[in-house]
């Protein structure tokens, strides 16, 4: 007996093809600029940088926080912070292909999950025992944020065009907002009948809630790579072999190495000159408040006259700051060096993203783009705090500072290989 197979129907034929067609259309027309889901989607970034690299930026309290009570050396103590800096921005090169891919979603609630069950295992660590401590905090939490952070960034480009700076700059100012918010927060809780255990725990529980609000909000233009027409292909050998990209990338590798020892150490700088441990707690949300501002007017001048025009303009200006530090030794020094660095290193970093977004030749490569630019720059992070620990004997500040400032101009690099492009 004979099986009938229905033969598909033209409309059907048609209807699949003009899905098909619908979908590409979504990932690859220009973007909107504007619009609920634009704007939800930078509200959701702005959380999620937050939670992630604005607790980040408040290691400076813990930082403080290990060395006075003799976990281990400075050095040691800072390689915690730099590890989880490093992985959050070295896993750039895995997430932002599966951005790209369009496995944004799968990448964020992964990398969630993780860093929220870092940060409870980190409420159970003995500090008194430096390896639980670097599990945790720097390797766990480095892991899950790297996961979440990157991507959270990288998607502002399928919202936006030609206010793109704007838009990275406003989510990027959630990392500064975490960094006023925290250091207040832990420090309070940390240095109360609370403790170190309840205290993360405390921070734990608002960041699992703000996670999952942001993973509400954000969105991708891009669907699912199973259903696209022309998966991205990660093309290394093509970013490697861009001269005026790579050589951009060495100039920000430079000025990474020094950047983030006042965000680590500036905190026990002022506290070892003996101003009040009550000031010394709020000199990090000073420089993170300031970054605010930074990260905000910057981005939106760079929407105006090129980010990568203010990147090496605010790149100068922060790499001599950095010599300033000498002179936070008094109240007023400490603050008007935590105002003025924090707006200039705050807007350099957060005009990272739409300067790397520009050198990209398709909105498909940008999270790729970004990603291998933060991979590679992620060793500055790793190891510049580190090698500034082990410069720092007794109270003597110089030889850090100095490594840290002198790393800092070499970022003309950058601004030489953008004119040879």
């Amino acid at each position: 007996m004979a099986t009938l197979v229905e033969k598909p129907s033209q409309d059907s034929v048609t209807a699949h093809a003009l899905e098909a067609n619908v979908r590409t259309a979504d990932a690859t027309d220009e973007p909107p600029d504007g619009g609920l889901r634009a704007w939800m989607c930078v509200a959701g970034g702005w959380l999620a940088c937050f939670s992630t690299f604005g607790y980040a930026s408040s290691f400076g309290v813990y930082q403080d926080l290990y060395t006075l009570t003799g976990m281990s050396s400075a050095s040691n103590i800072s390689w915690i912070g730099s590890l989880q800096l490093c992985l959050m921005f070295m896993l750039g090169i895995l997430s932002g292909k599966l951005l790209d891919e369009g496995y944004f979603h799968h990448v964020c609630i992964s990398g969630s999950v993780l860093y929220v069950f870092s940060m409870f295992m980190l409420s159970l660590a003995d500090t008194s025992r430096y390896y639980q401590v670097l599990l945790s905090q720097g390797i766990g939490m480095g892991l899950g944020g790297g996961l979440v952070l990157i991507p959270a960034i990288s998607v502002q480009a399928h919202h936006w065009k030609k206010r793109r700076s704007l838009a990275m700059g406003i989510t990027f100012t959630g990392s500064s907002s975490g960094g006023v918010v925290f250091p207040i927060m832990i420090n309070r809780l940390l240095h109360s009948s609370i403790g170190f255990a309840w205290g993360t725990r405390a921070s734990a529980f608002l960041i699992t809630g703000l996670l999952a609000i942001a993973n509400c909000l954000m969105s991708t233009r891009f669907p699912n790579a199973k259903t696209r027409a022309n998966r991205p292909k990660l093309n290394l050998k093509e970013k490697l072999t861009d001269a005026p990209f790579m050589i951009t990338v060495a100039g920000i590798f430079l000025i990474c190495w020094g950047l983030f020892l006042p965000y680590f150490y500036l905190q026990l700088f002022v506290t070892l000159h003996g101003l009040s441990s009550t000031f010394a707690f709020y000199t990090l949300a000073i420089l993170n408040g300031a970054s605010t501002f930074g990260r905000t007017l910057l981005n939106s001048l760079g929407d105006v006259y090129g980010p990568l025009n203010l990147l090496c303009a605010a790149a100068v200006v922060t790499g001599a700051l950095i010599f300033a530090m000498f002179g936070a030794s008094n109240t007023a020094g400490a603050v008007i060096f935590a105002i003025v660095y924090g707006f200039f290193s705050g807007g350099w970093l957060s005009l990272l993203p739409p300067s790397l977004a520009l050198m990209s030749k398709d909105i498909n490569e940008i999270g790729v783009r970004i990603g291998v630019a933060y991979f590679i720059t992620s060793w500055a992070m790793l190891t510049g705090t580190p090698i500034a620990g082990a410069l720092f004997m007794g109270n003597n500040w110089g030889k850090p500072i100095a490594f840290s400032g002198v790393s800092d101009p070499f970022f003309c690099i950058g601004p030489w290989g953008l004119a040879c492009g």
